[in-house]
């Protein structure tokens, strides 16, 4: 189950966060998206119904969100960024293509053993991971 526009903003609210119109029309566009967007793409959509929109505007939000744990955050082999709603009850994985730039999100990966021993070689206090697996994709695979 992913969040809704609607439930980030009270969210938002509630950590004592303003809630603009702005920051509203980004929220819209990322809780609509079944896939992960570029600040780019988040911002060509946004500047569809706002042509005054700002570029600033979409870093700005997405931080906030990040910050708040509410979008999941992909980088790409290029360097690039892309968001997605993260889904309330799900920790979630990336595969990769190196090729098409495809995403697929996967789940059932615990690491919790491994936070451990990682943990207890190192002295870190673990508090989250990224994990991401590149390779080609079945569609490029057979091109």
């Amino acid at each position: 189950m992913k969040l809704t526009a609607n439930k980030i903003a009270g969210i938002i609210r509630k950590h004592g966060h303003k809630l603009t119109p702005q920051r509203h029309a980004v929220l819209k566009v990322i809780a609509a998206s079944h896939d992960h967007m570029t600040p780019e793409a988040i911002f060509e959509k946004v500047r569809e119904e706002n042509p005054d929109f700002g570029l600033v505007t979409v870093y700005r939000t997405l931080d906030l969100l990040s910050e708040l744990n509410l979008v999941c955050r992909f980088h790409a082999p290029d360097g690039c960024r892309s968001y997605m709603m993260r889904r309330p009850t799900e920790h979630h994985h990336h595969l990769v293509c190196t090729k098409c730039g495809r995403v697929v999100d996967f789940t059932g990966c615990d690491l919790n053993i491994m936070e451990k021993k990682l943990s207890g070689e190192t002295g870190y206090d673990i508090n989250g991971h990224l994990l991401e697996f590149y390779g080609l994709c079945p569609g490029c695979r057979t091109e």
